[in-house]
């Protein structure tokens, strides 16, 4: 009897061990390298691999970090293009920090307007390369995006998402890491979080409190003067 249930710990340990070793490359291993993919999509910088449509089969990862760059209100006037230039909704599990506060907003259409030109935690100059505007602005930066996750990113149709990584390339990160999956307007999985509401009346509101948003208070912040 007790080399039986000697046999059954043993086998049970092993099951534990083998378990242990997939979860860990389930964890860290099932994901390629991000490649963006061809045509206009690639200019933007949306990823090959995974995008809108497969995004629901690496959601919840621990070995990652989720953020979609969008405004909740942006002054750009995206349905223009078939978007919506209010967030009307994201994915679960994303939370929203917008590119917009990080770093000027570049190759935009002039038809669909001006986009944001408030305070930035980044300057860009016209070589392509970024000047921090404030003494915690790289400090921001490292702890939304650590270094030592992987990230994955999205926006309404992928811009914003294209810039934060040429932004986090641009300070050391590595962009095999950085996943631009594209854009929300998109999406086909089933993780859908609806913002935008049309009431009975036939008015359309957005329910903002929803949101998982992240706010940078620049009066808060302190200026790098040259």
């Amino acid at each position: 009897m007790k080399k039986k249930m000697l046999i059954i710990f043993s086998l049970l340990g092993i099951v534990l061990v083998f378990a242990c070793i997939w979860g860990i490359m389930h964890a860290k291993g099932d994901m390629p390298a991000a490649e963006p993919t061809g045509g206009l999509r690639g200019e933007l910088g949306i990823d090959k691999n995974i995008n809108e449509k497969n995004i629901d089969a690496y959601l919840g990862r621990k070995d990652c970090v989720y953020y979609d760059m969008r405004m909740l209100e942006d002054s750009v006037r995206y349905e223009e293009m078939g978007g919506d230039s209010y967030l009307s909704g994201y994915i679960e599990g994303f939370r929203v920090l917008p590119y917009p506060y990080l770093a000027p907003v570049t190759g935009l259409p002039e038809e669909l307007g001006t986009p944001y030109d408030g305070k930035t935690l980044f300057s860009l100059s016209a070589d392509g390369s970024y000047r921090a505007n404030y003494e915690e602005s790289l400090e921001i930066l490292e702890f939304f995006f650590p270094k030592d996750k992987k990230i994955v990113l999205m926006c309404g149709g992928g811009g914003y998402a294209g810039m934060t990584k040429e932004l986090l390339t641009f300070y050391g990160w590595n962009p095999e890491l950085i996943y631009n999956i594209g854009g929300y307007w998109y999406y086909e999985g089933t993780h859908n979080v609806h913002v935008k509401r049309t009431n009975d009346d036939g008015t359309v509101t957005y329910d903002f409190w929803k949101v998982p948003y992240h706010e940078i208070r620049f009066e808060t912040l302190h200026e790098v003067h040259e």
